[in-house]
């Protein structure tokens, strides 16, 4: 997706350890503006899926999911990092390790939320190794859910999560696909959209 690179090359700083900070209008400040339009691309994609529940983790996903949602038609469902007080009944449960925290959360979903009757589209900010999606993956599995996919705005196309994901015969949709960023030049994959 032109318009996402294009931002990603104007506002994104690269990072030592090969982490990309987005945080002016993906993770941190967010320009719904540009949300709107991943939605509609992503809905483009994936409009022969019969979406009927987005699943994505907090807190960064949280946003994009929110306006995908929108687009889509449906309800939002977030896994989180912590069990609450106000998390009840029977949970759906995963760890997953974090690429830029470096470390290992617990995953909860309760499972009143997830069920059978839903065809889940799982959205996500980024991609690096995979485990963020493979823990919420888990997740729908155990719900009975059929997995229709997961939507990443970027992925990091040099690192292992990709092609593991793809591997699993998972549909994988990023909407910006980074190729590299050596010396903070960052090259794109050619998608051709």
């Amino acid at each position: 997706m032109k318009l996402l690179e294009d931002r990603i090359r104007e506002e994104g700083v690269v990072k030592e350890g090969n982490i990309l900070k987005v945080d002016m209008f993906l993770n941190h400040q967010m320009d719904v503006v540009l949300f709107r339009q991943m939605a509609k691309e992503w809905k483009r994609r994936f409009a022969d899926a019969g979406v009927n529940k987005i699943l994505t983790i907090e807190a960064s996903g949280i946003g994009i999911a929110c306006i995908a949602a929108e687009e889509f038609g449906c309800k939002v469902v977030f896994a989180k990092k912590t069990q609450g007080k106000n998390l009840d009944g029977d949970l759906l449960t995963t760890q997953i390790t974090s690429f830029t925290k470096g470390r290992v959360f617990d995953v909860i979903v309760a499972k009143k939320f997830l069920g059978p009757e839903d065809r889940v589209l799982i959205i996500d900010d980024f991609l690096a190794n995979g485990c963020a999606l493979e823990g919420l993956i888990s997740i729908v599995k155990e719900s009975g859910a059929t997995l229709v996919g997961c939507g990443i705005a970027i992925e990091k196309g040099f690192q292992a999560g990709g092609d593991k994901i793809r591997g699993m015969g998972v549909r994988l949709e990023s909407l910006a696909i980074i190729e590299s960023m050596d010396g903070g030049k960052l090259t794109f994959r050619e998608d051709g959209t």
